[in-house]
């Protein structure tokens, strides 16, 4: 069953090109291509947060990483100005891609070494004040734009294919996303997953058992990352533009109320989540102004409403919640 709906949903996302321009709609493929890109962004902070326990309100910091580090590079390669005298810049997806990822793992390690210290209350709001000095920081980077950020006038080059298209780009952000979701199952439900997963649960019996939970919830930390920065990689390619509000507290906000519109800790809930969230704040935003609080009552009915989010509702409408 589970293969047969993987299957549905993934036909659904090939045809979703010529959907759109079959009912006339072209703006609804944009629409799609964020959804993944924040698919993306939320399984990997449901990661952490999910599996790991981890509540960090820091992790919009490595998607704008990712996002800046495509930016940065862009810039360097449009001046032929290496960065820092040594790092040639580059518009190819194939280098850009690889070194948003890296770099954002980079950050995370740093991060993560010093918020995993502690724990609870300390480790949240360690981890937004991490991110805060890094939003003011990119805000205060004049060279790159400052507060106004700064501009990708074309989409990095791949294989030679049009990406100016917008058809080809969601095409090239599925195949990347189908990669992530594949690679993260893997993860998931690997030892290393199972380990994390007793550690959410009881992390003094694993501690007991012979397993160290700084090391391993700052592996997951730093994979965790790795996968925001991909995200805000994307999302800069997309957008032809990276600015210091994609790495704001309010994104970070964003991204977990994407995973608890999902379903905290399941495999597929951010998909859902993230779908949720921008369906409903494109449509919402077009009825009112106010929209934020409608979509803020929306997330309490789902909260106290459901058990598992939108996740939680597929399984018990399937049978699995009896």
């Amino acid at each position: 069953m589970r293969l047969l709906v993987f299957a549905l949903g993934f036909g659904f996302l090939l045809a979703v090109p010529f959907l759109t321009q079959s009912i006339g709609q072209p703006a609804l493929l944009t629409l799609a291509s964020r959804i993944l890109i924040y698919a993306i962004a939320a399984a990997s902070l449901n990661f952490i947060l999910g599996y790991g326990g981890m509540v960090s309100f820091g992790h919009a910091a490595f998607f704008g990483i990712g996002a800046y580090t495509v930016g940065i590079l862009f810039a360097h390669h449009s001046s032929a100005e290496p960065l820092f005298g040594l790092i040639p810049g580059s518009n190819q997806m194939l280098i850009t891609l690889p070194a948003a990822v890296l770099v954002a793992g980079l950050f995370a390690g740093l991060i993560g070494a010093l918020s995993l210290r502690t724990g609870g209350v300390q480790f949240i709001m360690i981890t937004l004040a991490f991110a805060q000095m890094l939003f003011f920081f990119f805000v205060s980077l004049t060279p790159y734009g400052a507060e106004d950020g700064i501009i990708i006038r074309r989409t990095n080059e791949l294989f030679g294919l049009n990406m100016r298209d917008k058809t080809v780009l969601y095409y090239v952000i599925l195949a990347i996303a189908l990669v992530f979701f594949l690679a993260l199952w893997r993860v998931v439900n690997s030892s290393f997953g199972a380990v994390l997963k007793g550690m959410r649960q009881n992390e003094r019996r694993m501690a007991a058992i012979g397993f160290a939970p700084y090391r391993y919830k700052l592996f997951a930390f730093v994979l965790a990352g790795m996968g925001a920065g991909l995200a805000g990689a994307l999302m800069a390619n997309f957008l032809r533009f990276a600015s210091p509000d994609m790495m704001h507290w309010t994104k970070s906000g964003e991204l977990m109320i994407m995973v608890i519109l999902g379903g905290v800790g399941s495999f597929f809930g951010p998909i859902f989540g993230a779908a949720a969230f921008l369906i409903l704040e494109t449509f919402l935003a077009g009825w009112s102004e106010h929209w934020p609080l409608a979509l803020g009552l929306i997330l309490l009915v789902v909260v106290m409403g459901t058990k598992g989010g939108i996740s939680g509702l597929f399984d018990r409408f399937g049978g699995r919640g009896k």
